[in-house]
């Protein structure tokens, strides 16, 4: 009687281990198949170096500050090309506030003698493609290819706007893991370089001349839970890092110097999912 039993319960576990998997992959996918709106808050980290053209060495101004903003993204999972392919178009925009800190250039005072508040308007666009692999029966981690472009147009306190610009390209990875029903954890790193980096103004005596591209790196982490079928919430934390090479100079003698950009974003929003 007792080897009976047993022998009933094998298929019951094995379709019982079956539904858990499906369970899973269903959670993953159902993260991964969403139209979403996440509002955004972005801490801006932005410094300029001499060290270029007969400048001084060491830290010449910053801009620095929390920017608001939103998030609209739309995500697919589906067997299209390879299968399990990823598709997402995202768009982002922040608008705010940062403070600058910085120096006379000439006038023999120290990185910090000038303050003010400048206007900040962030916009960033970005499409991927990738394919996902299950990894066991609760986590899938999906390689990915990227493209993108940045802009940051950044009002200055003397009434002078500035417009950083840039696309980016790039591949990366994302895993996911579904501990329990609902709920999706997931990790992502991105690895691209910038390019056709450029800095345009509104004056005269500098309009605006090409900068130098570099390295791009992003690392973030996601939290989605499906509250009921079409509905999830989520959490995410993405940081982002880049450089730009100081521009030729311009005219008598006005250029753009070297700088890093550093950007830390936390978001909180809901999905629809399809």
């Amino acid at each position: 009687m007792k080897k009976q039993l047993l022998i009933l319960s094998l298929p019951l576990c094995a379709v019982s281990t079956a539904y858990a998997a499906g369970a899973a992959n269903a959670d993953i996918l159902a993260a991964n198949n969403q139209i979403g709106l996440q509002i955004t808050s972005t801490d801006v980290r932005y410094s300029e170096y001499g060290g270029t053209y007969g400048t001084a060495q060491g830290l010449m101004d910053t801009e620095r500050g929390t920017v608001p903003g939103y998030t609209l993204s739309a995500s697919l999972m589906k067997d299209v090309l390879l299968g399990n392919d990823y598709f997402k178009a995202q768009y982002s925009h922040n608008e705010g506030s940062t403070n600058y800190v910085g120096s006379y250039i000439g006038g023999g005072l120290p990185y910090g003698s000038v303050t003010a508040s400048s206007t900040a308007k962030i916009d960033d666009y970005s499409l991927t493609y990738g394919k996902g692999f299950n990894l066991g029966s609760q986590a899938m981690v999906t390689p990915y290819l990227q493209y993108g472009y940045h802009e940051w147009k950044r009002g200055l306190a003397d009434g002078n706007q500035e417009t950083y610009s840039n696309n980016y390209y790039g591949a990366g990875a994302k895993v996911q893991y579904a501990p329990i029903e609902k709920l999706v954890l997931g990790a992502n790193y991105f690895s691209g370089r910038t390019m056709q980096s450029k800095i345009s103004t509104n004056q005269s005596v500098f309009p605006g001349e090409s900068l130098g591209n570099s390295a791009q790196t992003s690392y973030g982490f996601s939290v989605d839970y499906a509250i009921s079928k079409d509905f999830h919430a989520n959490l995410g934390y993405e940081h982002t890092q880049f450089k730009y090479g100081a521009s030729p100079l311009y005219g008598t003698g006005f250029f753009e110097p070297n700088s890093t950009t550093k950007q830390n974003t936390v978001s909180l929003g809901f999905g629809y999912a399809f």
